[in-house]
């Protein structure tokens, strides 16, 4: 029986990140964004994005597999936001390709995100995750984040205002 594998991205692995973000950004948000913002998703973008990301190390990156084919990715890093101490970790990014959701890749990215942190020395994690967006709400309360009162903040996102939450847990 074959077990989902995680490990650093590599360049060529851009493309198939790229791929799996706008397919799943696609599913996940068709019902918070509107379409002309959905189907305005580049793979083409993404892919300069995800590839200047791995060059950088930042966030790092890492992707799910399983016998080689890439089922997901998640970026991590040091907290964006203003005033959190350098303690403070933040997952980017945690996505896997719709057919492959619900059969544990998530958790197994989560999994080595939350060791990511833990070897930088973060004692904290946090996320920002759209405030209608139950699938991941769910999967990332389930994984011990707990939302953080107060921290709602409302974002534009293809001409359409959409709120966002903080949410947090200890890596301790």
């Amino acid at each position: 029986m074959s077990v989902i594998q995680v490990r650093p991205a590599t360049l060529r692995d851009a493309k198939a990140i790229a791929e799996i973000h706008v397919a799943a950004s696609q599913d996940a948000y068709k019902a918070l964004l509107p379409a002309a913002a959905l189907d305005a998703m580049s793979v083409q973008k993404r892919q300069a994005f995800w590839r200047e990301a791995i060059d950088l190390c930042e966030p790092q990156v890492i992707v799910a597999h399983l016998d080689n084919k890439i089922m997901g990715f998640a970026g991590f890093d040091r907290s964006r936001d203003k005033g959190t101490p350098a303690t403070t970790g933040e997952v980017w990014a945690l996505f896997a390709s719709p057919e492959h959701w619900d059969k544990g890749v998530g958790l197994a990215l989560w999994d080595a995100t939350r060791d990511g942190l833990q070897e930088e020395g973060c004692t904290k994690a946090t996320l920002w995750c759209y405030l209608r967006n139950e699938r991941a709400l769910r999967f990332f309360e389930l994984a011990g984040f707990k939302r953080e009162l107060g921290s709602a903040r409302t974002t534009e996102v293809g001409g359409s205002r959409i709120e966002e939450i903080r949410l947090h847990r200890s890596l301790v």
